[in-house]
């Protein structure tokens, strides 16, 4: 079983996601069928991360060990699909893997009452499975490809309550956007197998000379993957899509922005690391574009009454954490005085904080969902004095809250304090502006947590309750994963993070057997 792990981590959600839609009569059978489904995934997930960091890479061939198909030009076809699962990989499939779960099991009572339930849960299991497949693959056109999946399945759970005209706009929107991002990446891929006449990431790595049209293809990459991680300029989309999913599809929604991240990451390191050319210009574009992310998001955030809205804006802030911290990596890369000195604790802050940020927004975005559960409305000051009502809700918040403020001794703190350190070494400036973000971030919270949960009670909500369990369950789940990656940092970076950077480091180690001609 372990030896074909890579293959059941996309083949389980696959086939439960094809097993959803036959359940459709069956009461809360589609709820049940995805929290077990997903949590089996979970499973496997774990044993794939100990047996990577136990043994090194796992190369899993789909199809034929050696190339086979022999064209009348000599050229011989790998008839074949290839993951290459290193630290990193398996690092974001942990990550997928767990907020399924837990989006699964906030669902089971958050949608309860809507129809169509088993396209929705069907959907949720297409969504995992085109996460696992981009940051499982080592194949560039399979990443194309299960980005389309993720993008398809993610418009169409972003405009799952059609009959809110919003939620079809935000849904639109998305599948737009994720379109165009595709399309960019599919004519990349072109570019680069006109040239090589292979699709391997580890071969092409190997065989880039970085010449005009190699510079295209990386520029065309580039963009792409930051408009589908949320980046500034191309952020339009993440309020809408973040805001009108239901709040048990933000937390793998969120991982599907972040794959995107990944592959931004894995596109900068794994595929362009090797040529001669000076990646330090790539690496202060990413830098700069981190910053400019974080403080646009957080001033937009501000001005919001949308208390799920205003979370969503905060997402795109705190991907300009991720960006700025393995950006300062990305510029010193050719400099290994730098690297050892501080790049490489640079992009094990950014990278600590993906987990760190998906755990903490997920919580954030289901209290959000939480909220408009009871009261049916997100707007901040139609609210009052829900802590009283909602005990479990408000202790998540505040946790949530803190986190992401980088206040100690929650997960936050840990990440942004590596990114403050190793940025301020690259320029001060950036270390202020990631210090200044952080603080107006406490300021947006301090104020969503006065307007709905203390003061006097709002009449009409005098009657709520809190929320069912599955979403209790499910919210303190990961306000526990807050206060634990918050205490044990050093556990999380030490068996998880550094050698998920390490992988992007090793260079040498992507292998290039598998995409030989």
């Amino acid at each position: 079983m372990i030896e074909h792990l890579p293959a059941l981590m996309i083949a389980v959600p696959l086939l439960g996601a094809f097993i959803a839609p036959l359940l459709k009569k069956k009461g809360s059978a589609p709820a049940v069928w995805a929290i077990i489904i997903t949590g089996v995934t979970l499973g496997m997930a774990l044993l794939l991360v100990r047996e990577v960091l136990a043994q090194g890479m796992m190369v899993y061939v789909f199809g034929a060990d050696r190339p086979t198909l022999v064209l009348p030009s000599g050229y011989r076809v790998p008839v074949r699909i290839i993951f290459e699962v290193d630290a990193i990989g398996a690092f974001m499939a942990l990550s997928a893997t767990l907020m399924s779960f837990i989006g699964a099991l906030y669902s089971y009572s958050h949608v309860r009452n809507e129809t169509g339930l088993e396209k929705y849960y069907a959907l949720l299991l297409l969504l995992e499975v085109g996460i696992l497949g981009m940051v499982l693959t080592g194949d560039l056109f399979n990443l194309f490809v299960f980005l389309e999946i993720a993008g398809i399945a993610g418009s169409a759970l972003v405009g799952f309550r059609n009959y809110r005209g919003e939620a079809s706009e935000a849904g639109i929107k998305y599948l737009i956007v994720s379109a165009v991002a595709s399309l960019m990446v599919l004519f990349s891929i072109g570019l680069l197998y006109g040239q090589y006449g292979n699709l391997n990431m580890a071969y092409l790595s190997t065989q880039i000379s970085f010449n005009t049209v190699d510079m295209i293809a990386l520029g065309i990459l580039f963009a792409s993957f930051a408009m589908k991680c949320g980046s500034v300029p191309t952020h339009h989309w993440v309020p809408d899509a973040y805001t009108e999913v239901p709040s048990g599809i933000n937390p793998p929604l969120l991982v599907a922005t972040y794959a995107s991240l990944y592959a931004l990451f894995r596109v900068s390191f794994s595929l362009f690391g090797k040529v001669t050319m000076n990646m330090s210009s790539l690496g202060w574009i990413m830098s700069i574009l981190g910053v400019l992310t974080m403080f646009i998001g957080v001033t937009m955030a501000l001005v919001q009454k949308d208390v799920k809205r205003l979370m969503s804006y905060h997402a795109i802030s705190q991907t300009g954490y991720m960006l700025l911290g393995v950006g300062v990596g990305l510029a010193v890369l050719n400099d290994p005085a730098k690297l050892a000195a501080f790049g490489r604790d640079a992009m094990a802050g950014g990278i600590f904080h993906i987990i760190n940020h998906i755990i903490y927004k997920s919580l954030l975005l289901m209290t959000a969902g939480a909220l408009f559960y009871v009261t049916g409305t997100r707007n901040l000051n139609e609210m009052g004095g829900l802590a009283r009502k909602m005990p479990y809700t408000t202790i998540a918040f505040i946790v949530g809250a803190a986190a992401i403020s980088g206040i100690p001794p929650f997960n936050g703190f840990a990440s942004k304090f590596l990114i403050y350190e190793t940025s301020y070494q690259l320029s001060p400036i950036f270390a202020v502006f990631a210090m200044v973000t952080s603080v107006l971030t406490l300021a947006s919270f301090v104020k969503v947590f006065a307007s709905a949960f203390l003061g006097p009670p709002v009449k009409k909500y005098e009657e709520v309750r809190e929320v069912p369990r599955s979403m209790v369950v499910a919210m303190l789940i990961l306000a526990a994963l807050c206060i634990l990656f918050g205490l044990f940092p050093n556990v999380v970076l030490d068996k998880l993070v550094y050698p998920a950077v390490d992988a992007l480091l090793k260079l040498s180690s992507y292998q290039t057997w598998g995409g030989l001609p």
